[in-house]
């Protein structure tokens, strides 16, 4: 699998793995994340022109998945309730907004393990109701640090790797 910075053609191509990640949360029963038009065309396009988005390829050049890498501070990380970060001075990345088409398989490894040999702090965050990404991480070595709260006051599940 490549990795690599999304080109700004391609956004309609992220938008279409956007509806498949959101396909994936409801046929698991996961029915509150992502919910309306998020993420929205408009963030995803900042991110591309931040260079934080990310295209994943297969073996034959098809995209198969995307997320968001943000190396430095997340202000939504600043408070964590109910726990503590496994390490709160070590400069970190995170990971946001994964998603996949429903027939690829192992792009969230290929993925988490691609971030963590850019940066070996990685921190990351789903709801509570999504328990495919929960699973994945704790499989990737994530663990569960505590509650965070997103910009908007909805909770999400922390978890950092060193």
């Amino acid at each position: 699998m490549t990795i690599r910075n999304t080109r700004p053609e391609e956004i309609d191509i992220l938008m279409e793995l956007y509806e498949s990640g959101k396909r994936i949360m409801r046929k698991s029963g996961n029915r509150k994340q992502w919910t309306g038009n998020y993420p929205p065309r408009e963030m995803v396009v900042r991110e591309i022109e931040a260079g934080n988005s990310y295209i994943c390829l297969d073996n034959q050049g098809k995209a198969v998945g995307t997320f968001a890498f943000i190396r430095g501070i997340d202000p939504t990380y600043l408070k964590i309730y109910d726990g503590a970060w496994l390490d709160d001075t070590l400069p970190y990345a995170t990971i946001h907004r994964l998603a996949s088409t429903e027939e690829s398989h192992g792009v969230a490894d290929a993925v988490f393990n691609w971030c963590y040999a850019q940066v070996p702090n990685l921190r990351a965050d789903t709801h509570r109701d999504n328990h495919i990404l929960q699973h994945i991480l704790t499989k990737q070595g994530f663990r569960y640090c505590g509650i965070i709260y997103l910009l908007n006051g909805d909770e999400r599940l922390a978890y950092q790797k060193l």
